[in-house]
């Protein structure tokens, strides 16, 4: 598989569209834990591949760090990390949590999603991209 900028406007926009999915459904105000589970039967369904509660690896000069408690609610394709919030308000922490996912796989984009809004598509998402993405070919 060809990793381009389009490839992952693609994935972001299929994953996106799910979350939409259950937000439509369940609306705002629940745990996060009921927005993962109904994200992971939505991805199912349509045929996403993904890993749910991946275990992020740590490097660190030259050993593997095991940690269990560092988890990335979904990895998508193996390149998109995905964090789930169901937060009053993204704080810079949330913000720092998806950006450090993003280092750590060496992953060209990630998404944060907030549940616990309104709308959203409008309030709820925020995508991240990596240095590398910009260097990756459009098509």
């Amino acid at each position: 598989m060809r990793i381009t900028k389009s490839y992952l406007k693609d994935l972001t926009y299929h994953v996106t569209g799910a979350a939409i999915e259950v937000h439509k459904s369940l609306g705002p105000g629940l745990l996060e834990s009921v927005y993962h589970k109904c994200l992971k039967h939505e991805l199912e369904l349509r045929r996403i591949n993904f890993t749910s509660e991946f275990r992020v690896p740590i490097s660190y000069k030259g050993i593997v760090v095991e940690v269990d408690d560092l988890r990335c609610d979904f990895l998508i394709e193996n390149i998109l990390p995905l964090e789930l919030k169901s937060v009053e308000k993204i704080l810079p922490i949330h913000e720092a949590q998806i950006l450090t996912y993003i280092k750590l796989l060496s992953a060209p984009k990630g998404i944060l999603l907030n549940f616990n809004v309104v709308n959203l598509y409008n309030d709820g998402q925020k995508t991240f991209v990596s240095e590398s993405f910009r260097n990756l070919p459009f098509e």
